[in-house]
């Protein structure tokens, strides 16, 4: 495959994302996006926030920025979570989901198009050299950049379908 294939194919499924996310959240209340099908389901403002958050924490890996778009550009204070500023959602509890926050629900595609630049600039720099980079060597075969983002994209589109899934249970119990 060619660069120019890859980096179309990323974008283009990244850019989904971009598109998903804010139509997954608009027009709901608060009480809406943090409302949970039972109490150890996920919410829609969990599953959005956790999408930008593992999307952001693993681009900035491989990029060479010094921290998170999360951290490094003031997101983790507007947030204002009850959670610690490295937190992205991995192995957190029921009770933990259970403690998130929304003050503005505009913040989720505000913080995901921040993070969306930051990934957009990384896949357009790269070349087959860069694709094929070791990134993480405990695995067998080796995770290289290439399959760091297929990883990364994934997620994201599990967690977007998630959160889609739940605004129709919202919607239907109007």
């Amino acid at each position: 495959m060619t660069t120019d294939i890859a980096r179309d194919l990323m974008l283009d499924g990244f850019g989904r994302i971009r598109d998903g996310l804010p139509e997954v959240v608009d027009g709901l209340s608060i009480d809406e996006l943090l409302w949970r099908p039972d109490a150890d389901a996920n919410h829609i403002a969990w599953l959005v926030w956790h999408l930008a958050r593992q999307q952001d924490d693993q681009v900035a890996q491989l990029t060479d920025a010094s921290e998170s778009v999360w951290t490094g550009d003031g997101w983790v204070e507007r947030f204002g979570l009850p959670y610690r500023a490295d937190t992205h959602g991995w192995s957190m509890s029921s009770a933990d989901v259970g403690r998130f926050t929304v003050a503005d629900p505009a913040l989720f595609a505000a913080y995901h198009a921040a993070v969306h630049e930051r990934t957009v600039a990384l896949v357009e720099e790269l070349d087959d050299t860069a694709y094929a980079r070791v990134v993480d060597d405990r695995w067998d075969p080796p995770v290289t950049v290439a399959v760091r983002l297929v990883s990364v994209l994934d997620d994201a589109v599990k967690h977007l379908g998630q959160a889609e899934y739940v605004r129709g249970l919202v919607e239907r119990r109007r």
